[in-house]
């Protein structure tokens, strides 16, 4: 019997191939970042097996591994636990996970990752075509590399991908995506060569055409996947073109490449590429492109496509063979089950936060935010397991992290009712969603999610009202267990002795809509909630200016959205005062004082205090003597972020 959501994506779930190989769907598992879970010498861990077993069963057709850099020295080597395979040592964990990956019954494919200019994290160095320095600081001084190293290297990617096929998969990957080594000798940016390597394009795609040609004859039966970039995004830096990147692919497919997967962008690109600040469908554009250049060859794409209803839909129109998706699969693993089985109602979305990156890039293993269990699979505490006794369990706040832990709760069998004092769900999150200039609906689906995942597994919301010492009173019978998650305010108490202090406007009560501002506004704070109303407030037609006291903006900004706010702040003309403090509010302005005292009157006509916040922890001292068991989670605890909020809810479900 064909399941309910087969018949409607019909595109996407038919058979595919890749070279001789037939895949039962259109769906390609992306190998979209390096995991961190493994040794600092390139051993796969217990922690990694277990996240592949979970990625092997998410019903993909093809399922590509993480990139293993291939070169003993560690030149290739971009993260501190990232996989090896220069050697036969490394190979029981790699049969391992191409076992797991046929036992699911899909195609499995090793990526090679030589990350070039991003790389030699452990030597101070790294290695590219020419002596180009970094645009990043933290990324290490280049050296040139010569023509003996060139073609050590590719010997090197020519062996890991004989390795791979010894130790069970069925074809290999390489990739340049990000600006890693592949991408440096074939752009104009970091390829400065004058020999027969550098130059003219056809020179600059030397290298590739020479990479491919090692390893289809290395393993001449095997697939191989090439990923190139559609743009590449470095304009500001002397990058490749559109075109340039087209006919680069044009070299890839003629030297025998037997997928193209279209990527988008490098590190270093002043632009976003995948962030959520980009609209779902903004890059088809470049896929359809090569599908229609390579009719022939398969064509593989799912840059800031989170949709399986729209890829369904790109398939349709011929714009690429192969929905390929990565980051959508670590929120929510079930996703292609959910859609075969017509339940995408219930799924947990992947938002751009990029927290996976952020993560990434401070040399940590990665995780979700919207995935809690993301990295831990191998640890039973994060497995959702039937409570061993039931009890009825009250959770203050219907916020992510207590919708995320009544949600927990009650899939362990658990009886759950949430209190809301307001009379929606979402707490703070509904109105910074409401402000959001990035992708707003990314944000309410959260929302949605809990709304639905509630009601399907019986948790009781009661909205509009308030959980205080007397209400608790007169339903201390019922229940075993307290959450608090009421969420964080702002702390009025902090401008108290400031003259005028009367006159601020509640940014919270501004983000919920229950009070306006004036065409000319000051937000005192430039953290993330003074940010999102700044822009917001600024975007709409007013006069911005933003007080912030420390040295620098978005101090509590995700590591991997600063730069997006900051480029906001400039598009949009809001004023910042950074090492700032406000001293007198009046009707018509307030004046602030820089770090030597000197005082600027900024003219307003609301100001707005966004800072800073202070949790709601008052109930926790009242209910102390109420009830069996009190536990709390969320900005409840601190205030911090959504991610902070649905992995302590979740932690907090699994354990009542």
């Amino acid at each position: 019997m064909t399941l309910p959501g087969v018949e409607k994506l019909p595109h996407l779930f038919k058979p595919g191939r890749i070279g001789r190989l037939a895949t039962p769907n259109m769906i390609k598992y992306g190998a979209c970042c390096v995991s961190n879970y493994n040794t600092r010498d390139g051993f796969i861990t217990p922690r990694e097996l277990a996240r592949m077993r979970v990625i092997a069963a998410t019903g993909c057709g093809i399922i590509t591994n993480q990139g293993a850099y291939p070169d003993p020295r560690g030149e290739g080597k971009a993260y501190f636990r990232q996989v090896a395979l220069f050697d036969d040592k490394f190979l029981p964990q790699f049969e391992i996970i191409a076992r797991h990956i046929h036992d699911a019954g899909a195609v499995a494919i090793q990526q090679i990752l030589h990350a070039g200019r991003y790389g030699g994290i452990d030597l101070g160095y790294c290695i590219q075509p020419s002596v180009v320095p970094q645009t990043l600081p933290h990324f290490r001084p280049p050296r040139e590399i010569t023509r003996e190293q060139i073609r050590e290297t590719i010997r090197e990617h020519a062996e890991a991908a004989e390795r791979s096929v010894r130790a069970g998969f069925d074809g290999t990957e390489i990739t340049s995506f990000m600006g890693y080594l592949l991408a440096t000798f074939n752009s104009r940016f970091t390829n400065q060569r004058s020999d027969e390597y550098g130059g003219s394009i056809e020179n600059r795609g030397r290298f590739m055409r020479e990479l491919i040609d090692a390893i289809k004859q290395a393993s001449p039966e095997h697939p191989l996947v090439v990923r190139l970039n559609g743009a590449e995004l470095m304009d500001r830096w002397g990058g490749n073109t559109e075109e340039e990147c087209f006919e680069l692919m044009q070299q890839a497919v003629d030297a025998g490449a037997d997928m193209i997967s279209v990527t988008v962008g490098w590190q270093e690109a002043p632009e976003s590429s995948i962030g959520r600040d980009v609209a779902p469908g903004h890059w088809n554009y470049l896929a359809a492109r090569a599908k229609a250049m390579f009719p022939a060859t398969p064509i593989a794409f799912g840059n800031r496509l989170p949709d399986p209803v729209m890829a369904n839909e790109c398939i349709a129109r011929g714009e690429f063979d192969f929905w390929e998706v990565c980051r959508p699969l670590l929120a929510d693993p079930e996703l292609v089950h959910k859609a075969a089985e017509d339940r995408l109602h219930e799924v947990r979305r992947c938002i751009g936060s990029l927290n996976c990156l952020s993560r990434l890039f401070r040399d940590l293993p990665y995780t979700c935010t919207m995935n809690p269990a993301l990295g831990h699979e191998v640890e039973p505490e994060y497995h959702v397991t039937p409570a061993a006794v039931k009890k009825n369990v009250m959770v203050i706040g219907a916020g992510p992290a207590g919708m995320e832990c009544a949600i927990t709760a009650a899939r362990r069998g658990h009886a759950v009712t949430v209190y809301e004092r307001e009379n929606r769900v979402g707490g703070a999150l509904a109105g910074y969603a409401a402000h959001d200039l990035a992708r707003p609906e990314d944000l309410a689906s959260v929302i949605r999610h809990h709304e639905v995942m509630a009601a399907k597994h019986g948790v009781e919301v009661v909205l509009g009202t308030e959980a205080n010492a007397k209400f608790m009173r007169s339903i201390l019978h019922r229940f075993d267990v307290c959450v608090v998650a009421a969420g964080a305010r702002i702390d009025r108490g902090a401008y108290a002795a400031l003259p005028g202090a009367q006159l601020l406007v509640d940014a919270l009560a501004l983000a919920a809509g229950r009070v306006a501002v004036g065409r000319r506004v000051v937000v005192l704070s430039g953290g993330k909630v003074g940010l999102a109303l700044a822009e917001s407030l600024a975007r709409g037609g007013a006069e911005v200016t933003v007080v912030e006291e420390d040295k620098r903006i978005g101090g509590d900004v995700m590591p991997s959205f600063k730069w997006r706010h900051s480029a906001w702040v400039e598009e949009l003309g809001i004023r910042t005062l950074t090492s700032s403090r406000p001293v007198r509010i009046a009707a018509d302005g307030v004046a602030v004082a820089d770090a030597k005292g000197a005082e600027t009157f900024v003219p307003a006509d609301s100001v707005v205090a966004a800072g800073p916040r202070r949790s709601n922890q008052e109930l926790f001292r009242e209910f102390e003597w109420m009830v069996d068991e009190l536990h709390g989670c969320g900005d409840a605890i601190m205030p911090r972020g959504l991610d902070a909020a649905i992995h302590e809810g979740f932690r907090l479900g699994v354990r009542i």
